[in-house]
């Protein structure tokens, strides 16, 4: 969610329809969950924020408002340092905000590559294109409404269109938690879809709940090598695309 507004604490009304059997999911890991949830609501260093914005050659203010469910800063290191690395062609994350910014001025400092951005609420969408465009930077921002999608993870995912046919870097900070503890693992819909050598970054992942997923994962996509840093408020798991 864009970071120049502070981000509601509580799950949005189209964030909560679920049935009764998935909201007593959501409370109960809820409770398993609230001491990273908590840890969620911190940022990061103001020096560590500062240095990635120098970095990119960003205004210190680039990023006012970091914590409260938004990326922290070492996520948001993690997206410059892939895109550094890897000088994709093709971005695509799920839930924009301060990754977008991040990866948008990135694809411009190497290889030039494009971002697709995906979220749920249309006003964040605009808002965060507005924010870009502040800063002479471009997205394809992708509207893409929870609808119900049964699945071995949730009840309901993201409803997606216009997705690149080969994506070389997938950044995952979203949907949110109250959709359901293992949400996230339904973004393995999209791995068929990295290229080799391509890379995804999954946000939140020391959460139990990433953590469970992470673990499928691995079970489930031996071509992809995964591992968890711990670096940073919240965890990031990295997997890489080994053939």
């Amino acid at each position: 969610m864009t970071t120049r507004e502070t981000t509601p604490l509580l799950a949005q009304p189209e964030e909560l329809a679920l049935s009764l059997k998935g909201r007593a999911v959501v409370a109960g890991w809820g409770a398993i969950q609230w001491p990273w949830l908590l840890r969620s609501l911190y940022g990061g260093p103001e020096a560590d924020k500062q240095a990635l914005l120098r970095r990119l050659g960003l205004p210190a203010d680039a990023l006012p408002n970091l914590g409260s469910w938004k990326a922290d800063t070492a996520f948001l290191t993690h997206i410059a340092n892939a895109v550094e690395e890897l000088q994709p062609f093709d971005v695509v994350e799920l839930g924009c905000g301060a990754s977008s910014l991040v990866a948008a001025k990135a694809l411009e400092l190497h290889g030039g590559g494009r971002l697709t951005s995906f979220d749920q609420h249309a006003a964040y969408l605009d808002a965060t294109r507005d924010w870009l465009r502040d800063h002479g930077l471009r997205a394809r921002m992708r509207h893409a409404p929870i609808v119900p999608q049964p699945s071995r993870w949730s009840e309901s995912w993201y409803d997606l269109d216009s997705l690149p046919t080969a994506i070389d870097l997938l950044v995952i900070d979203g949907p949110p938690w109250a959709l359901g503890p293992f949400g996230r693992g339904r973004a393995e819909v999209l791995f068929n879809r990295i290229s080799a050598g391509g890379m995804i970054l999954l946000d939140d992942a020391a959460r139990p709940g990433e953590r469970v997923i992470a673990n499928q994962w691995r079970k489930r996509w031996p071509e992809f090598e995964f591992r968890l840093d711990r670096s940073g408020s919240k965890g990031t798991l990295i997997g890489r695309r080994l053939r």
